[in-house]
């Protein structure tokens, strides 16, 4: 509202002078009617500068005004600046460690993208490994064999072995008798494994189901006939499947199929069971090697209780030798006190040249005369 006001002035003064002018034009016009009194006259020329003085005033009072108002847009424009500082220097910080923190996220990012990609290729070859027949053999062959090196002791088993009947097993364990030789031969019915795994709905699934059943069972009668032979191998063999989630299916859902092989005297077993089964393995190999080694140990105990006696023998005559030495040591103990007795008596003697000559009786006499022999050993 105060801004409008200055503006109306002048609209107004303008106005007022324009009317002016009409009328000294008027004037001007030898008219009876246009002539304008002096006084009105004056009375407009008083308006006119009340209203510039006015205008004047209020001029120099918007002048203040807009110097307030500058000095307190350029406070608020001056402390706007700074906060905005703060905050861009805040912000541009935050986004420095941002970008950073990102960074670090996307090296880690384009690592892992790194692994995924080598493990995409693995993948892709096992893939590829597993859709040829041999090589799907040969990797069940390649973990049964890594199993095998890991548990057992190199001669107790061997790879590849041709059998009487021109067969070749896998792997055979070394047991001995009664147990024999076991035959293990790896398989891994993947084709009907993976018609099970995509299977849609509850008849396609039965079907996959039902394929894969009689594909392990078809396993099992060949490993029944080609490796379990009398007087050459044990009595039962082992299929391998190199996969726990088959083995799980089998477990889970056809158990007809398990104990059809049980029937056939083929074991399944899995990577996990596989390990227990050398363990125990081994244990029967170890107590194998110490019966093996009973008659040894017996002779040993035989030959150490002859060391025995022989040394108690000796013993024994080692004793005596000590009672005989301990008596002599005594004999010669005594001996040594008899001529210590002696040789006192002899300095006890008082010998004088001048004295008469008396025969040698009593101690003397049994110094130079008398043996050792004649006195008795002291107590």
């Amino acid at each position: 509202m105060d801004s409008l006001l200055p503006l109306l002035t002048v609209i107004f003064l303008v106005g007022n002078i324009i009317l002016a002018v009409v009328l000294l034009k008027r004037r001007s016009i030898p008219d009876e009617t246009s002539e304008m009194p002096a006084q009105m006259l004056g009375e407009m020329k008083g308006q006119i500068s009340e209203i510039g003085r006015s205008h004047s005033d209020q001029q120099k009072a918007q002048a203040e005004q807009m110097a307030a108002l500058s000095k307190r847009l350029e406070d608020s424009l001056s402390g706007m600046s700074q906060r905005m500082g703060q905050s861009l220097q805040s912000a541009s910080e935050r986004t420095h460690e941002n970008l950073t923190k990102m960074s670090e996220r996307l090296a880690v990012i384009d690592k892992a993208n790194t692994h995924i990609a080598e493990l995409t290729g693995q993948v892709t070859q096992l893939h590829n490994i597993l859709a040829n027949k041999t090589d799907r053999g040969t990797f069940g062959e390649v973990q049964l064999e890594n199993l095998v090196e890991t548990v057992l002791p190199p001669n107790a088993y061997e790879f590849q072995v041709t059998l009487s009947n021109q067969k070749r097993a896998d792997c055979v364990l070394k047991l001995p008798q009664p147990q024999g030789n076991i035959i293990i031969d790896a398989k891994f019915p993947l084709e009907s494994w993976h018609l099970l795994q995509s299977a849609e709905d509850d008849a396609a699934r039965k079907a996959a189901r039902k394929q894969l059943g009689a594909d392990v069972l078809r396993h099992v009668r060949d490993i029944s006939d080609k490796y379990i032979i009398a007087g050459e191998t044990s009595d039962s063999a082992c299929l391998f499947l190199p996969s726990e989630a088959v083995y799980a299916e089998l477990h889970a859902n056809m158990l007809d199929i398990v104990e059809k092989s049980y029937a056939a005297r083929v074991w399944i077993v899995s990577p996990t069971t596989m390990m227990a089964t050398l363990n125990t393995v081994r244990a029967i190999l170890r107590d194998a090697r110490m019966q093996e080694q009973t008659a040894v140990i017996q002779k040993e105990i035989g030959v150490l209780v002859t060391d025995v006696k022989r040394l108690e023998d000796r013993v024994k005559k080692l004793d005596q030798h000590f009672t005989l030495a301990q008596r002599d040591i005594q004999e010669i103990q005594t001996s040594t006190g008899k001529i210590t007795r002696r040789g006192q008596r002899i300095e006890d003697y008082d010998v004088d040249d001048n004295a008469p000559d008396v025969s040698l009786s009593g101690p003397a006499q049994d110094l130079l005369g008398g043996g050792f022999d004649d006195e008795p050993e002291p107590r």
